[in-house]
C-alpha cells in the first residue's frame, strides 16, 4: 500500500524559479526513507507540501485518509495555561472521549437491563485496551524518559520553553499518538546522544511510515532503508541507508563521466573523419555528402551531460611539527557549578598526534573542560599544563567576533593582516566568493561564521587543533568538506561533538563526562561502545587512564581460577570470527557487481572486525 506519492509536483517561490520541477516518487507503508538534498533544493518546502501548509502549484499529493499524519516542527497551539505534561497528555484525547462515553453507558446499564447498551459498551471497551488505554501513564514516562524530558521540565508552562524544548515535547506527543505517517525535519537538533539512539531504537521498531531530513549521517544509516535526493527540482532514487547512497553515489558519478568521455572521444574522431572528407572532397560531392553526414553524426555523439561534482571548499590546516613527549598533562583537576561537581579528573595525558573525542550529556561540563584547557575558565582545583611548542587553535561552538559590522573582507585584512587580494583568495577556498566577501560579519548565519573562523584559523601553524560541535550548522557537504580538512591534520586534535559519524571516522581516544564521572578510553567510539556493552563500562569509570588491555586484565583477575580453560574459549571465539572475516571476504568478490548486497557485507565486516578487537584484548589480558 503506497502511504505517500507525489506526483509531478511543481512549487516556486519567485516566477521561473521551481524548487520543485516535475517531483514524482512513491512511499509504501513501513518504509523508512531519507530525503537528501542540497540546503535550498526543496526538503522542507516538500513536508510543508505534504503536510498541506502549502499548496503545489502544480501536480498531486495523495495521502491514505485513514492514516494519522505528524510533523515535528509544526507545534500545534495549544491552550493558555497549558504545561508541558498537559501537552504530552493531548496524545490521549481519543481514549479520554472513549472513557467518557464509556462512563455513561455505565450510567444506563446501572438503571436497569440494556442488552444493546452492553453490545456498545464491549466494542468501547475492545477499542480502549487495543489503544493502550491502560498503559498510559508507563507510555508517557517512558517516552518522556527516553527523549530526555525531565520531569520538572513537564511541569512548566509550554509557552515559556524554549524552541527545541517544545520541538522534543512535540515529537513525543506524536510518538504517543501512534502517528501512522512520521515527517521528521532534523529530529536529533535538539536531543543528546543519549535520547537519539533511543529515538534510533524506536524508529526501528515503528511500524509506520517515516520520512526524514536529517544531516546526522549516523542517525540515517541506522534508521533509513532508502533515500531519495532533490536535485534540480526532480528526485534521484538509492535502495540503501546514507552510506550506501554516498557509494552509489559515487559510483554513478564515475560510471557517467566514463560514458561522456567516451562518447567525447568518438565524437572527436568522427569530426577529424568529417574534416578530412571535407579537406579531400573539394569539388566531389558525394565525399562532401558523405563528410556533413559524418560530422551530424559527430554532433549526436554525445548523448550523455557531463556530470557536475559539488562545488567543495580546498583548504588544510596549518601544522606545526611537534617537539617533545607531552601535549597536555592535566592533574587533580575539580571544577563545580552550584554546588554540582563537573569535572573530576586525577590524572590525564595527551601525546602528539592523539585524536579524542569528548563526548557527554548536554550540560555534562565538555565545554568547561575545553574552557579551561583553553585559559578561559579557572578551575577549583588542580593543574592543566601545555607543552613548550604546543601552540593551539580553538573552535567554539557559538563564534562571536569583536567587531560584527564588518565585513568578511574587512575582518581578515584587519585581523589577518593580510592584502585584500590574499584575502579575497583564500575568502574564496571557504566559498564565500564576488559579492558574498561584503557581507557584515553579523548577518552571517551559524554555519558561515565557523566557516570563517576556520578559514581564520587555518592560516596558523598549529599542532594541537580544539573544535566544539564542529559540524553544528552545517550541511551534508560542508560537514563532508571540514572532515576532508581534518583527515589532512596529522597533529593533535580534540573536538566535542554529537555527530558519532564525525567522532566514529576520527576518534582514537574516547572521553566522556557523565554525572561527574570522567572515563579515558583508548580506542574507537565503535570499540569503546562494545567494550560498555560487553559489561566493562563499570571498570571504565576510573581515572587511572588504565589501557583497555589493562582493564579487561583486571576484569579477568576477578574471574575463576581457571584461566587455561577461559583461554581456550577465547582462542576458538577468535578462530570463529576470524573464519567469518574470510567468508565474507569471499563472499564480496562473488557479489562484485550487487551493491547492496556489498553494503551488507560491509557493515556486517566491520561488526565482525570489532568483536575481534575486543576478544584480542582479552585474549591478552588472559594469556
Amino acid at each position: 500500500m503506497i502511504d505517500i506519492s507525489i506526483q509531478n509536483v511543481k512549487k516556486a517561490f519567485e516566477e521561473g524559479n521551481d524548487i520543485l520541477d516535475g517531483l514524482t516518487f512513491d512511499i509504501n507503508e513501513g518504509e523508512r526513507v531519507g530525503l537528501l538534498g542540497k540546503n535550498g533544493a526543496g526538503k522542507t518546502t516538500l513536508l510543508r507540501l505534504i503536510t498541506g501548509e502549502l499548496t503545489p502549484d502544480e501536480g498531486d499529493i495523495i495521502l491514505p485518509k485513514q492514516k494519522k499524519l505528524g510533523l515535528i516542527s509544526q507545534i500545534p497551539v495549544f491552550p493558555a495555561g497549558y504545561t508541558a505534561d498537559d501537552v504530552l497528555r493531548t496524545a490521549f484525547d481519543r481514549l479520554k472521549e472513549i472513557k467518557e462515553q464509556m462512563k455513561a453507558l455505565e450510567k444506563i446499564m446501572a438503571e436497569g437491563d440494556a442488552q444493546d447498551v452492553l453490545k456498545q459498551y464491549d466494542g468501547l471497551a475492545f477499542e480502549f485496551e487495543r489503544l493502550g488505554g491502560y498503559n498510559t501513564e508507563f507510555e508517557l514516562n517512558r517516552v518522556a524518559n527516553g527523549l530526555r524530558i525531565p520531569e520538572a521540565q513537564r511541569g512548566q508552562l509550554f509557552d515559556t520553553l524554549s524552541g527545541g524544548e517544545k520541538t522534543r515535547i512535540n515529537l513525543a506527543r506524536m510518538i504517543l499518538e501512534n502517528t501512522d505517517i512520521l515527517l521528521l525535519d532534523e529530529p536529533t537538533n535538539h536531543l543528546d546522544m543519549r535520547a537519539t539512539i533511543w529515538l534510533e531504537e524506536f524508529l526501528l521498531k515503528f511500524k509506520g511510515t517515516v520520512l526524514i531530513i536529517s544531516h546526522d549521517r549516523y542517525f540515517l544509516d541506522k534508521t533509513i532503508n532508502r533515500a531519495i535526493e532533490i536535485k534540480a527540482g526532480k528526485a534521484e532514487f538509492y535502495s540503501g541507508n546514507y552510506s550506501f547512497y554516498v557509494m552509489e553515489k559515487q559510483r554513478r558519478y564515475e560510471e557517467q563521466l566514463e560514458r561522456y568521455e567516451r562518447e567525447k572521444v568518438e565524437a572527436k574522431r568522427l569530426h577529424d573523419a568529417a574534416d578530412k572528407l571535407y579537406s579531400w572532397g573539394t569539388g566531389n560531392s558525394k565525399l562532401m555528402k558523405k563528410s556533413f553526414a559524418i560530422r551530424t553524426r559527430a554532433e549526436r555523439a554525445i548523448k550523455t551531460d557531463r556530470p557536475d561534482k559539488d562545488k567543495t571548499m580546498k583548504a588544510k590546516f596549518g601544522e606545526r611539527e611537534f617537539r617533545g613527549d607531552e601535549v597536555l598533562v592535566v592533574r587533580n583537576l575539580e571544577k563545580s557549578f552550584d554546588g554540582r561537581k563537573l569535572i573530576d579528573i586525577q590524572e590525564l595525558e595527551v601525546r602528539g598526534g592523539e585524536r579524542i573525542a569528548i563526548i557527554g550529556d548536554n550540560g555534562s561540563g565538555k565545554t568547561t573542560l575545553i574552557k579551561i584547557i583553553m585559559g578561559e575558565l579557572k578551575s577549583d582545583s588542580g593543574s592543566v599544563r601545555k607543552g613548550p611548542s604546543v601552540k593551539s587553535a580553538y573552535l567554539p561552538q557559538i563564534v562571536r567576533f569583536d567587531h560584527p559590522r564588518r565585513s568578511l573582507l574587512d575582518t581578515l585584512i584587519y585581523e589577518q593582516n593580510v592584502s585584500p587580494q590574499v584575502g579575497r583568495n583564500r575568502l574564496g577556498g571557504f566559498m564565500f566568493s564576488g559579492e558574498d566577501v561584503f557581507k557584515l560579519v553579523g548577518d552571517l548565519s551559524g554555519g558561515e561564521k565557523s566557516r570563517l573562523r576556520l578559514c581564520m584559523l587555518m592560516d596558523g601553524a598549529i599542532n594541537l587543533l580544539i573544535l566544539d560541535e564542529p559540524t553544528n550548522h552545517l550541511d551534508l557537504p560542508s560537514r563532508e568538506w571540514i572532515e576532508d580538512a581534518v583527515d589532512s591534520y596529522e597533529e593533535t586534535l580534540m573536538f566535542i561533538s554529537h555527530d558519532r559519524y564525525f567522532i566514529n571516522r576520527f576518534a582514537t581516544r574516547i572521553w566522556e563526562i557523565e554525572d561527574g564521572k570522567f572515563t579515558d578510553f583508548r580506542g574507537t567510539y565503535e570499540q569503546y561502545l562494545l567494550m560498555k556493552a560487553a559489561g566493562v563500562s563499570a571498570e571504565l569509570k576510573v581515572d587511572d587512564n588504565k589501557a583497555p588491555a589493562a582493564q579487561v586484565k583486571a576484569k579477568a583477575k576477578r574471574k575463576p581460577a581457571d584461566m587455561q580453560k577461559e583461554l581456550r574459549r577465547v582462542e576458538r571465539e577468535i578462530e570463529k570470527l576470524e573464519n567469518e572475516l574470510v567468508q565474507i571476504g569471499e563472499d564480496k568478490e562473488m557479489h562484485a557487481t550487487d551493491y547492496e548486497k556489498l553494503m551488507e557485507l560491509d557493515s556486517r565486516y566491520i561488526e565482525v572486525q570489532e568483536q575481534l578487537d575486543v576478544l584480542m584484548m582479552e585474549w591478552e589480558a588472559l594469556a
